[in-house]
């Protein structure tokens, strides 16, 4: 029986948490979201329960979270979901789950930031505080993190398709911008630790900025430009130049044309689970569109 095959409801988080966490059982249940890898149920006031549902990848995720996060949380400006509790599989779910704190706020991709200045000052600053060079045996991130090279044909190909079904208008300039980031140096400095996964959904607002971060599960040791991608992905026009300068070291030339080409990825992404529906995953993304395009746009009107 596969997890999209069991229903994921408010009686069967708190008999989960009977078993494994009774302390926790008498809160009150309520949906809170409906993610890619997960489902996010709220507990209380101050906790939430993370539960795979879909890809089975979202197992090794969980873990990795539940195991690196609680160290990095602390040294962070902006809110996070600490794990504080682990769930084993058992015969009623047969996967690990975690719970977390809660953090308040509303995903970017249904909440634009507006107020661009103070977005890219705060995205600077969590991202500074979170890029620290990562231990031995810290994670490999799944397809990111890594020699853009690794993800050329790739790449390459998503672009070919999105023309193909009339996705992006102009493809011969996205693939100039890709192909800029890949003929850069490569980064020489140590494995950082990255968030991995800072998409529209995954980031958090309140009035306009920014005010929290979720979804660890691609916590990840490598390149930080896959992070510094975020940048065209969240902030309003006119804002990127703020947030390079505004992060600590501020970033080189050359890291700035790979998180240019992240971004292309990281967009191609975002328009085709939010504009093609891949593979009918189930829970449609359309809210992931417009960010995707947005950055685009913001990508080819600055290209050299």
């Amino acid at each position: 029986m596969t997890t999209t095959e069991i229903e994921i409801t408010a009686e069967l988080v708190r008999e989960l948490l009977r078993e494994q966490h009774p302390d926790l059982a008498d809160r009150p249940v309520e949906f809170g979201a409906r993610g890619w890898d997960n489902q996010l149920w709220r507990v209380g006031d101050d906790l939430a329960v993370r539960l795979p549902w879909v890809t089975e990848s979202a197992d090794e995720l969980v873990r990795r979270e539940y195991t690196w996060l609680p160290g990095l949380a602390a040294g962070l400006p902006l809110p996070v979901p600490v794990p504080q509790r682990l769930g084993e599989p058992s015969e009623r779910f047969p996967r690990p789950w975690i719970v977390t704190t809660w953090v308040p706020g509303e995903p970017a991709d249904r909440a634009p930031v507006t107020r661009g200045a103070e977005a890219a000052d705060a995205l600077a600053g969590f991202l500074t505080a979170l890029h620290r060079p990562a231990p031995a045996g810290a994670p490999v991130g799944r397809g990111r993190g890594g020699p853009l090279a690794d993800q050329a044909e790739g790449v390459a190909e998503g672009i070919a398709s999105a023309a193909e079904q009339g996705l992006i208008p102009d493809p011969d300039a996205v693939l100039e911008v890709w192909e800029d980031a890949v003929a850069a140096a490569p980064w020489e400095g140590p494995a950082m630790w990255l968030h991995g996964d800072l998409h529209p959904a995954n980031v958090l607002t309140a009035d306009g900025t920014l005010c929290g971060v979720i979804d660890f599960g691609d916590l990840c040791a490598g390149d930080p430009a896959w992070d510094l991608a975020a940048a065209w992905i969240l902030l309003p026009d006119g804002a990127v130049d703020r947030f390079h300068q505004a992060c600590r070291p501020a970033p080189d030339a050359a890291t700035v044309r790979r998180a240019r080409g992240c971004a292309v990825w990281r967009a191609l992404g975002c328009i085709f689970i939010g504009d093609a529906g891949v593979h009918g995953r189930p829970g449609g993304k359309p809210t992931w569109g417009p960010p995707g395009h947005a950055a685009l746009r913001r990508l080819l009107a600055t290209r050299a």
